[in-house]
């Protein structure tokens, strides 16, 4: 039952967001942080380039902050509160080094990938150090936890936490995508916690809290943008929400839509150079194919977010 402290989280965050986005939008106007919006984008989006971004820094402090009153009585949001704050970080540079170079490109690929691992890492490491049975899954529809042995541990961690990182941040291409699919699997994470005693529902309260304030000023038309510095953070919450509760292999379930996105990419990449120009997709990622077929932005964030909470539905019937 999701506890009174959860809620106090949610108003808190809310309203922290509600009132910190104004005060954003204006400054970031001023220093001029602006979105670059990449050439080979669909012509729709070119609108767009201007448009204040990094409001990602609101998602995090409106996040990170109400949490911390809880980190006590609940030391299991540590790691997750470090995960998002690392991803965040990297976030910000890469948002600021394409404001500084003026173009859609700032870390590059392997740069990003580094800075990751390492915060991977260290969150793995804590993990195993602070809890003993850190090393372990749960295995959906048995209910029952697996041991791993260390390198399977690591492993795992690493694939669930970059691969949904990255997921996250291919699927922010669209005002309110990514904020209302991720408040979803935030309210699904802070149900499951909450039934189970799992310790982190209320930082997936504050994660709530903080996206449903946010869309007030990024749902269509956005009027700012959440950049890498949220999708990144967002994403080392929905990894370590996951991997606190043991819930990794629930991950492609609520996380569907990420995972969609991701694959839409390697396969469109794939497919391009294996037949030296041809395209599975309008274009990738799958949002975009489904732009160019016609959809209006609005309703393929209504449609997604759907999916995701009958996904997160299914996925707290078989945990």
């Amino acid at each position: 039952m999701i506890t009174t402290k959860t809620l106090l989280e949610i108003v808190l965050s809310f309203g922290l967001s509600t009132l910190l986005c104004p005060l954003m939008i204006p400054l970031l106007k001023k220093i001029r942080f602006g979105q670059y919006i990449r050439e080979e984008g669909p012509r729709e989006h070119y609108k767009k380039s201007g448009t204040p971004t990094m409001g990602g820094v609101v998602i995090l402090a409106a996040s990170v902050l109400p949490s911390l009153l809880f980190v006590r009585e609940s030391p299991e949001i540590t790691p997750i509160l470090f995960l998002m704050a690392g991803f965040a970080l990297v976030g910000f540079l890469d948002d600021y080094l394409k404001v500084a170079n003026k173009r859609n490109l700032g870390l590059k690929s392997w740069q990003k990938l580094v800075l990751q691992g390492l915060v991977t890492g260290v969150f793995a490491l804590y993990l195993l150090k602070q809890t003993e049975s850190a090393a372990v899954i749960r295995i959906p529809f048995l209910g029952e936890l697996f041991g791993l042995k260390l390198p399977e541990y690591f492993g795992l961690i690493f694939f669930a936490v970059l691969g949904t990182a990255n997921g996250v941040n291919l699927t922010d291409g669209l005002d309110g995508l990514a904020a209302s699919v991720t408040a979803m699997i935030a309210v699904f994470f802070a149900f499951v916690s909450a039934a189970e005693g799992g310790g982190i529902e209320t930082v997936a309260g504050a994660v709530a809290g903080s996206l449903m304030g946010f869309l007030l000023f990024n749902a269509y038309p956005a009027r700012v943008f959440m950049g890498d510095t949220g999708s990144l953070a967002l994403g080392g919450f929905v990894a370590g929400a996951a991997c606190v509760l043991h819930l990794e292999l629930i991950l492609p379930v609520v996380g569907f839509i990420y995972v969609m996105e991701v694959v839409s990419v390697i396969l469109q990449v794939g497919y391009f150079k294996l037949t030296h120009g041809k395209r599975i997709f309008k274009m990738a990622p799958f949002h975009h194919h489904l732009e160019l077929c016609g959809w209006s932005e609005s309703r393929i964030v209504a449609v997604f977010s759907i999916i995701t909470a009958l996904l997160c539905l299914i996925a707290y019937k078989i945990i």
